[in-house]
């Protein structure tokens, strides 16, 4: 058994007592070995009964309950700054992965030093699981499912906590000024599309570019 985990998992969870069972369920049946990974949730001050879904796998999770919200990117550096393991990834509280997802994104990176991360193609489903697209992780990206070499994420900086939403382009801006993203063609991550997606909320996320777009000089 390994001292540290070579994979840590972060999943913020604010209100997601519908989709937290679903997500942890699909990290739990990899084929990679479990004791070579770590999860990692970090529930958000949720009012719903994240805590009680929560309860059913508090033997597998590292579980960080925030007293007050602190939005997005605050949980996801505090998950990042617990994390042990030399490679992270987030994973959204209501997505989940194919049962191969960390066993070929791990193998990616620890074949290829040259590799500072790694994305896969992403199926967008709907409530119901239903598949309604096939996404490439480059054309249509997004901010999870990617697997970071921790001490990479660390040297930019972590999560702008200023970012509210769109915190997912910010950092990937910053880390692509320095480092790579490799594609890998498989389609390993389900995205979850459903009504209550902040990326649905359109004057929302027009203000949240308008920031991130002054923030960079128009570079994004």
């Amino acid at each position: 058994m390994s001292l540290l985990p070579t994979i840590s998992i972060i999943i913020p969870a604010h209100n997601q007592e519908r989709y937290i069972g679903r997500c942890l369920r699909s990290v739990l049946n990899q084929t990679y070995a479990r004791d070579n990974y770590e999860i990692i949730v970090i529930d958000d001050a949720s009012s719903d009964r994240t805590d009680y879904a929560l309860e059913l796998f508090e033997s597998e999770i590292v579980l960080i309950r925030n007293q007050e919200q602190l939005g997005l990117p605050g949980s996801l550096n505090k998950g990042i700054r617990k994390a042990r393991g030399r490679y992270v990834i987030r994973l959204d509280a209501d997505d989940y992965v194919h049962a191969e997802y960390l066993n070929v994104l791990s193998m990616h990176l620890d074949l290829n030093s040259q590799f500072d991360a790694v994305a896969c193609d992403y199926l967008l489903v709907d409530d119901q699981e239903d598949v309604l697209q096939q996404k490439n992780c480059m054309d249509d990206p997004i901010g999870c499912g990617i697997m970071f070499r921790i001490d990479h994420l660390i040297d930019i900086g972590l999560y702008d906590e200023v970012f509210l939403s769109r915190e997912e382009e910010d950092l990937r801006i910053r880390f692509e000024k320095k480092y790579s993203i490799e594609r890998v063609a498989l389609p390993l991550y389900r995205y979850r599309r459903h009504d209550n997606n902040m990326t649905n909320d359109e004057e929302r996320m027009n203000d949240f570019a308008k920031n991130l777009s002054e923030k960079h000089n128009g570079d994004t």
